[in-house]
């Protein structure tokens, strides 16, 4: 690995002296910015091993680093050759700052403008000293030449009985917000968001159900749609319409010269920053405003709401079928066939499509990688009396699901200071999702109810709270989130967050606590202001042997047992017996002698 590491930096080296650069930017997003990418986009993993959701490399001519966040410093220790590569906390030292202090002044760096957003690129403009280059073409993809070839499934219906609403309504919907900023047209890469648009789906990104494309969405609520014609069956085309019309990759630049003398609205985080340099080189306007479909899109109908009710229902009866199953062959099996078998459960629930993520199996010391990948080399088996940490969703046409529950293999008493840890995460996962709160309310405002037990141990975790979902879509959606740092989207009614908050001891074990929530009006009482609360998504029950009773005090065990009882009521049904008699003992009264 190392002598490939080093050969693949060798050659880029080489491109790069050939093109005068003195570097070069290599970011983890393709030309859609999406977190996921296909196999034809993983540019950062092909050169430096990194295989991570969120990342950037910067190589130079005698020297190169890997940047990753707090949720991926460990598999980036696992990963990428130390010999080669500096691998760097972005966190602590972003990687514009990195470049600026090893970079020689006035180095020519190059970087792709077609998968970098302005938003990326600006703490890099920052340093006066750096002179950043647009490249005409990937440098990356230059060396790769076994690439892999772009997806080339078709998109399909996303029908009204799931979507809630047409497409014809939420393209007025957005070019009447179009109109009122004064933009004659918006461009739009996220291909969640023109899924959303058009209630259609696909199947170009694993666990993602969409098709990768750009759109322009007009002021008078047509849509150039720019993705490869073959992409668009017979039936997909009728469901459109007229006023979407497609046009083939080739044509883009075509399209977007169209808008000379138009005001365009783009996105400086969900578009690239070649977008805004061809829109200025046809003399078009370009505003600086968030992707139009975002926050409409978090806000789901009532049809979305309840399809998100009735997927984690499936999705639930799948959970408990898997948690029982583990209470009997924990000890017997791998983090690989732990994680096989809880698919082979949702695999039998109705209308599952695929996963919405790769699961997250770890036991042990793997468990506290907060984004572990199994993969047969890292596989552990799960030992007695140890710590198994499983995080998982399905994708279903009517909703999205995201769990994380952690278990205790037994047989013995967990011991005391892994039952206190637990239990205070657990207090921050039932504090949370029982929040009440004003509406205009911001999730950076709620995250310390997740953190307060444990910060009043002295620990804590290096990831946000809560990311949104979609409705068969993306496993995490913005604009909103909670999380430590600050948000400008308040938490509205309809949106879907996680609510997961964990503690990691490196080397031991992890603990991370997830379900989902939906934000709902709250019950008005002699208040006249507005208040929200969250309706609990997920049900799955909490590992009981792992909760110190007297750490959770009484008002947390009755929200613990009230959210138990609702499970079994409304899982139990759906059991088979031998299920429900274990349902049955894990969601009895915790106190119950």
């Amino acid at each position: 690995m190392a002598s490939l590491s080093m050969s693949r930096l060798t050659s880029l080296r080489a491109v790069l002296r050939q093109n005068g650069l003195d570097g070069v930017i290599i970011p983890h997003g393709d030309e859609f910015l999406g977190e996921y990418t296909p196999a034809c986009a993983q540019r950062l993993a092909w050169i430096s091993g990194f295989t991570g959701s969120a990342g950037t490399a910067i190589v130079l001519a005698d020297k190169a680093a890997v940047f990753s966040d707090g949720r991926y410093i460990t598999q980036m220790d696992q990963q990428v050759d130390g010999a080669c590569w500096e691998r760097v906390h972005g966190g602590q030292v972003p990687p514009a700052t990195w470049l600026a202090a090893n970079a020689r002044p006035d180095a020519s760096i190059g970087y792709d403008p077609r998968i970098m957003s302005a938003a990326e690129l600006a703490p890099y403009l920052q340093h006066e000293q750096l002179c950043l280059t647009p490249t005409a073409h990937n440098l990356v993809d230059a060396l790769w030449q076994d690439r892999p070839a772009l997806p080339a499934g078709p998109a399909f219906i996303h029908p009204l009985r799931y979507a809630g609403e047409s497409s014809a309504s939420k393209r007025e919907r957005i070019a009447h917000d179009l109109r009122h900023l004064g933009q004659d047209a918006a461009v739009l890469s996220d291909s969640a968001s023109i899924a959303w648009l058009l209630n259609i789906r696909g199947a170009d990104i694993p666990c993602t159900p969409v098709v990768l494309a750009f759109a322009i969405i007009h002021a008078d609520a047509s849509v150039d749609l720019i993705i490869q014609p073959d992409k668009i069956p017979a039936d997909v085309r009728a469901w459109l319409g007229v006023k979407v019309r497609i046009h083939a990759p080739a044509e883009l630049e075509q399209v977007l010269a169209s808008l000379a003398g138009r005001t365009v609205g783009v996105d400086p985080a969900s578009n690239a920053v070649w977008f805004t340099q061809i829109l200025g080189r046809h003399n078009a306007t370009v505003a600086t405003t968030p992707d139009p479909c975002l926050l409409p899109k978090a806000c789901k109908n009532p049809v979305e709401q309840q399809g998100m009710r009735a997927a984690h229902l499936r999705d639930g009866v799948a959970l408990c079928r898997f948690l029982h199953w583990m209470d009997t062959h924990a000890t017997t099996t791998t983090e690989l066939d732990a994680a096989k078998q809880l698919a082979t459960f949702r695999r039998a629930a109705a209308d599952y499509v695929e996963d919405s993520f790769t699961a997250i199996s770890g036991t042990g010391p793997n468990g506290a990688i907060i984004h572990y990948s199994v993969t047969p080399q890292s596989n552990r088996a799960i030992a007695a009396n140890d710590v198994y940490l499983i995080d998982s969703g399905g994708q279903y046409p009517d909703g999205t699901t995201d769990v994380t529950r952690t278990l205790w293999t037994g047989p013995n008493i967990p011991p005391a200071a892994l039952r206190a840890a637990f239990t205070r995460v657990l207090k921050g996962n039932l504090r949370l999702g029982h929040a009440r709160f004003p509406a205009g309310t911001k999730g950076h405002a709620l995250d310390a109810l997740a953190r307060y037990d444990l910060w009043q141990a002295g620990l804590d975790f290096d990831h946000g709270t809560g990311h949104g979902v979609g409705s068969f879509l993306s496993v995490h959606e913005g604009p909103a989130r909670i999380s430590k740092a600050v948000s400008t989207i308040a938490l509205q009614a309809g949106m879907v967050m996680s609510n997961e908050p964990g503690f990691y001891q490196p080397g031991a074990y992890g603990i991370r606590l997830e379900t989902l929530v939906m934000v709902r009006p709250a019950p008005q009482a002699d208040s006249t202001r507005v208040f929200l609360e969250f309706e609990t998504l997920t049900l799955a029950p909490f590992d009981r042997r792992l909760i110190d009773p007297a750490i959770l005090g009484e008002a947390d065990t009755a929200l613990l047992d009230g959210y138990h009882a609702e499970i079994l009521h409304r899982i139990g049904p759906h059991l088979p017996a031998d299920a429900q008699k274990w349902l049955q003992t894990a969601c009895a009264p915790l106190n119950k002698a």
